[in-house]
């Protein structure tokens, strides 16, 4: 596993969560993030490493050593890591990870409906590159 960068993995056709990665990746001042889209050679590859059915994960991974951590448990890690004010938003920590989830299950099930799809996954423009595995 990867200890330099935490890894998130993100649903790379989805336009919520492209729109997640790019609201990181202009706050990632300390150069903490890396991606890779879940449907990647690197996703599957590291899911499987990790136990998940890659047919049937259909959420936000961040790993950040040995650990991981899924759904609204991942998202508020990620934002912890973010300047002030986002790193605030990780005191809805102490909320149990089952109301936390609820809406995260909401918002992930309604993902496509809401925000759409992409046919491909994103292509990370010249200057994000470093930032994708």
């Amino acid at each position: 596993m990867n200890d330099t960068y935490k890894i998130i993995l993100f649903d790379g056709v989805c336009n919520f969560c492209n729109g997640f990665v790019n609201f990181i990746i202009d706050r990632d001042k300390k150069d903490i993030f890396r991606f890779a889209a879940l449907q990647s050679d690197f996703g599957t590859g590291l899911q499987k490493k990790l136990g998940f059915d890659t047919d049937e994960l259909k959420t936000i991974i961040l790993v950040d050593g040995g650990k991981f951590y899924l759904k609204s448990s991942a998202a508020l890690r990620i934002a912890k890591n973010l300047p002030f004010p986002w790193n605030l938003s990780y005191i809805f920590i102490i909320v149990p990870p089952f109301i936390r989830n609820f809406l995260y299950d909401v918002i992930s099930k309604n993902r496509y409906k809401w925000f759409g799809k992409r046919e491909t996954c994103r292509l990370p423009s010249t200057e994000e590159k470093r930032k994708f595995i």
